[in-house]
């Protein structure tokens, strides 16, 4: 877009750009970049977020799009982009961009701005909890707002200069000197509240055709989940441990009727497939050929990457009995980053017995109680809900550890 506005400009002609948006196109591609290492995940999803930020302000597009590229534009409106032609109505935000800047120097420059707007907004998330921020006087100061009007006024925060972003550090967000003349001299600030295309985004998912490789086929989604509860209670296994939802949903988006086609799914590895397959794979095929629906040959997907170095020495190592530290450390991982590694190799269908690094970790009553949580009263394998269910004795990388067992010994 950058590049056609700047052709226009060159030509001395007008350029007349039609853009169009869909939330799903995002999460689309947020599930490609799911094989891929952590650190290219989290510069991923800082763009993509860039991309949504962009799509949904109600700003100035010229305004938004030079500032994002370092340059500065001082004129209020355009005259040209949508927002500036027809412009929503724009609220006081003084107060509340003077108690974003307060509570963004009081948490720390260690965040990105989700988390801060979580914060505002009273949002318990695991993440919080684990810095002890939803003890903070802040934690739920914005509740009288959503999370959609803080991402306006933090944007705005950022047009004025008053909050620096970290592009090449995963986007974490500070207060600079502007941000403390504001606190201590506020002066008059309004902002335009970003789009909400919900509606719009309910009613192209009702007319949208199926198989042309875009959003998920919602039709297929819910035979698939139907049919995943049906083989889950042929096995006495939670719906979670067959598939997981991602995986339902790369389903229908790509529509796989051979094995081979299925260990290309997100979360789907060989022995995955093999073990649980085959019930999927009639389903799909039968529902193809009825709705005679052309597939999208070349939709690219993610495809699990057995031959990479990291599987391959994590795997080895786990065989060997090492300590996850120290196989952290042979990798450069944090010990987080880690977990997701074997997460991934596990969610493929892989099997792993990582019981010896388990009983050195916790003791087994509390692995035990994790374990059978999971067997018997969780209705999917989210972490949050786990964290809340189980209370503050237990914590997130312990959950995380019995969670991975669990999967390999019920799953794969």
């Amino acid at each position: 877009y950058y590049q056609e506005t700047g052709r226009a400009g060159r030509d001395g002609g007008e350029g007349h750009c039609l853009t169009f948006y869909s939330y799903k196109d995002i999460q689309k591609l947020e599930k490609f970049m799911q094989g891929k290492p952590v650190a290219e995940q989290e510069i991923g999803k800082l763009l993509l977020q860039e991309t949504v930020s962009y799509a949904e302000s109600s700003m100035c597009r010229r305004r938004t799009l030079l500032h994002y590229f370092g340059e500065e534009y001082t004129e209020e409106n355009c005259g040209n982009c949508d927002n500036c032609r027809h412009p929503r109505p724009k609220v006081d935000a003084k107060a509340a961009l003077k108690l974003v800047l307060e509570a963004l120097r009081d948490i720390g420059d260690k965040f990105k701005s989700d988390y801060l707007i979580n914060v505002l907004v009273g949002k318990n998330t695991a993440l919080i909890k684990s810095y002890g921020h939803n003890t903070s006087k802040w934690f739920g100061a914005g509740a009288g707002h959503d999370g959609r009007f803080w991402g306006a006024v933090l944007r705005q925060a950022l047009i004025l200069g008053l909050v620096d972003k970290n592009i090449e550090n995963y986007g974490l967000i500070a207060i600079n000197r502007r941000g403390e003349n504001f606190i201590a001299m506020p002066f008059p600030v309004t902002v335009t509240l970003d789009h909400d295309y919900d509606e719009e985004e309910a009613e192209a998912v009702a007319v949208a055709p199926v198989g042309r490789g875009g959003a998920a086929d919602e039709e297929l989604f819910s035979m698939l989940k139907d049919l995943r509860k049906k083989v889950a209670k042929k096995h006495g296994l939670p719906p979670f441990v067959i598939f997981q939802d991602p995986s339902l949903e790369d389903m229908s988006v790509q529509y796989p009727v051979t094995l081979e086609e299925m260990q290309n799914i997100t979360g789907v590895g060989a022995g995955k497939a093999r073990k649980f397959g085959d019930e999927f794979l009639k389903l799909i095929k039968a529902y193809v050929e009825e709705k005679e629906i052309i597939r999208p040959q070349d939709m690219i997907v993610k495809s699990v990457a057995n031959k990479s170095g990291n599987k391959i020495f994590i795997i080895q190592s786990i065989d060997r009995k090492m300590d996850f530290e120290d196989i952290a450390r042979a990798r450069d991982l944090d010990f987080d980053e880690l977990l997701s590694e074997i997460e991934a190799i596990v969610n493929s269908g892989t099997r792993l017995d990582i019981s010896y690094y388990i009983r050195s970790f916790m003791d087994d009553e509390k692995a035990d109680d994790i374990y059978l949580y999971f067997k018997e009263d969780a209705e999917s394998d989210s972490l949050d809900a786990a964290l809340e269910e189980l209370g503050a004795d237990y914590t997130e990388e312990e959950i995380r550890l019995v969670r991975i067992k669990f999967m390999c010994e019920q799953g794969n």
